[in-house]
């Protein structure tokens, strides 16, 4: 494919065919030819593909704002075979695409800010055949995540992956992005539920994999090199999630505690001895946050240094008074302080919420996020060692701690002051996150848990991954997409 503008081959890493560029106060846009626009309106239609301003803002980013977006156009197809279309054109003619779901990504997998043509799945939102004898059930990349977990209840039964943007997140989105969630210490991440998958390669052939087996070992198995891949390979345009019994009369415990090392030794009791469908934790100042801003309660009147949320199925009638038991054990160790345990469903719900709006909430901060992970026995040592670091270099920083702890996942929230400026603020934070990353490294941990690597942890990819894993990676993304026309800059740089 011969090479069109120097000036993006140098941003993006590929060429541009039928295109102008004009470069433009450190950013530029992409014109695409009329020919070009012809060729894309005939695949998708005239009113499928977006050329305004707002619809190239609504589509060209996730939920981070750090780079502006700038896409040449939006497609909406509505069939598979549009998106192989689009996707075969792309390499004909030298055009990026984007792939798109409910971009609620936090790393800036799906910003499109270099003239990418976005190809956002929305349309493909249909939930097919269903089997009763399987338990599973075919859904289109565009489907909500809500509309599935409403599905799988309609049928008495249950999709099982959760997180706060299930009312916007796309089933695609996800398996692209391996979504974990507030379940997994029960249930796992997306990929423990993907049966089968339809993926569009980057050169517009369809994939039909693993066909819904639960046992297939012949030969490799790249369904699962898919899950995670964040648009880099494919394309996913239909995928078989496999459901589960649905959980009986859930319970919803928040525990008070004095230190990390408490949390992490009420987990280990509680764990040993009964089933949790989730366990969770949150700072105090997390919590003071979510109380004034969105009209909830504090659990108990006493403030604590950190708060666990535990939620366990009550199925024999007993598991009430053995959760009740263990609390008391913990009291008596000095592991909690106080606690409080839902006795209805609106308790339960608003309590998750304490942990649950705590994203939203903070929000107004403009914080700069973490998503972190360690082996869920060194948590307590690496809380500690993060928060050392980051109070010894910016004091006047607030930080806000929350995470799925049950699975060694922390989120750490920096908070803006006010006196800084985005940019200003941003950089600090990017300085201060190369010690995290090294605190990180240290304990072999991960600079992305749930998040993906997306643009904002490209530069950090080697502080978790060795130079011959980043290279393997480059090595299976040309073999599925030579051309380079998918995602191109997402995780690593070819």
């Amino acid at each position: 494919m011969a090479g069109f503008a120097g000036a993006y081959d140098s941003i993006c890493g590929r060429a541009v065919n039928a295109a102008i560029i004009r470069i433009f106060g450190g950013g530029f846009q992409v014109t695409l030819a009329p020919d070009l626009l012809d060729k894309l309106s005939r695949i998708v239609g005239a009113n499928k593909l977006l050329m305004d301003a707002e619809a190239h803002v609504q589509y060209g980013r996730d939920w981070t704002r750090v780079e502006t977006p700038s896409p040449a156009a939006v497609a909406l197809p509505g069939s598979i075979e549009q998106v192989q279309a689009l996707v075969q054109l792309a390499n004909a003619e030298g055009l990026a695409i984007v792939p798109s779901g409910g971009r609620t990504g936090l790393s800036g997998g799906a910003v499109a800010a270099r003239g990418e043509l976005v190809v956002a799945l929305d349309n493909l939102n249909q939930i097919g055949a269903f089997n009763s004898i399987d338990r599973s059930v075919v859904c289109g990349a565009g489907v909500i995540t809500e509309q599935l977990q409403q599905f799988a209840e309609d049928q008495g039964l249950h999709y099982p992956v959760d997180f706060a943007s299930s009312g916007s997140s796309q089933i695609g989105g996800n398996v692209a992005t391996n979504a974990g969630g507030i379940k997994v210490i029960r249930y796992g991440m997306t990929r423990d539920w993907v049966v089968g998958l339809k993926v569009v390669t980057g050169t517009g052939e369809l994939l039909e994999l693993n066909a819904g087996l639960i046992k297939n070992n012949a030969g490799y198995d790249l369904r699962h090199l898919m899950i995670g891949s964040e648009g880099t390979l494919g394309i996913i345009v239909e995928v078989t999630i496999r459901l589960c019994r649905a959980p009986t009369d859930l319970a919803v415990m928040v525990l008070g505690v004095p230190d990390m090392p408490s949390i992490m030794s009420t987990l280990a009791e509680f764990r040993q001895q009964m089933e949790l469908t989730a366990f969770e934790f949150f700072s105090e100042p997390a919590l003071q946050k979510v109380v004034a801003h969105q009209d909830l309660q504090r659990p108990f009147d006493e403030p604590c240094a950190y708060y666990a949320l535990l939620e366990f199925e009550q199925t024999s009638g007993s598991e009430m008074d053995q959760a009740m038991a263990l609390f008391e054990h913990c009291l008596e160790q000095g592991w909690v302080l106080d606690g409080v345990v839902s006795q209805s469903v609106a308790q339960a719900r608003n309590l998750w919420r304490l942990r649950e709006d705590i994203s939203e909430t903070i929000a107004r901060w403009a914080p700069y996020k973490n998503d972190l992970s360690v082996v869920v026995s060194k948590v307590p040592e690496f809380l500690t060692a993060v928060e050392a670091l980051v109070n010894a270099a910016y004091p006047d920083f607030e930080i806000i701690w929350y995470g799925h702890i049950g699975d060694g996942n922390v989120h750490l929230n920096i908070l803006k002051p006010e006196s800084l400026s985005i940019a200003d603020f941003a950089e600090q934070c990017g300085e201060v996150s190369k010690g995290v990353f090294e605190i990180v490294r240290e304990h072999r941990g991960s600079v992305s848990a749930e998040h993906g690597v997306g643009v904002l942890k490209k530069p950090y990819l080697p502080y978790s991954r060795s130079p011959l894993e980043i290279e393997l990676m480059r090595a299976i993304k040309r073999s599925f997409d030579p051309n380079g026309v998918l995602n191109p800059g997402k995780i690593f740089d070819l």
